[in-house]
């Protein structure tokens, strides 16, 4: 038996293009690139090209209803997110907590 689509997807985000130098350290940097990540997303098949991810899940968990969504639905592509771009956090020397602290704000 397969398992339903998730109402919301997206792409894993590729790694973090850090620049070096002086720009900031890599956590920080990465941070802030994974908080402005733009990717295709699809919300109950309705897709949003190239959109900022953070920003449309903040607005899904705000009011999930206006997207068609039940808050569980909100939530788990919230903590796909967090899975996702943690782990490129993480690979850059940052701490998953600093993700899942912006949700918060």
């Amino acid at each position: 038996m397969t398992t339903p689509a998730p109402a919301v997807s997206f792409p894993a985000p590729r790694r973090v293009p850090y620049p070096g130098g002086c720009v900031l350290e890599p956590g920080p940097y990465a941070l802030d690139y994974l908080l402005k990540w733009r990717a295709d997303v699809k919300v109950k098949g309705t897709v949003h090209a190239d959109t900022s991810v953070f920003p449309l899940l903040r607005d899904l968990l705000a009011d999930p209803a206006a997207h068609g969504l039940t808050r569980e639905e909100a939530e788990a592509a919230r903590d796909r997110f967090l899975t996702l771009a943690g782990q490129a956090l993480a690979a850059e020397g940052g701490d998953p907590a600093w993700l899942a602290r912006e949700f918060s704000r």
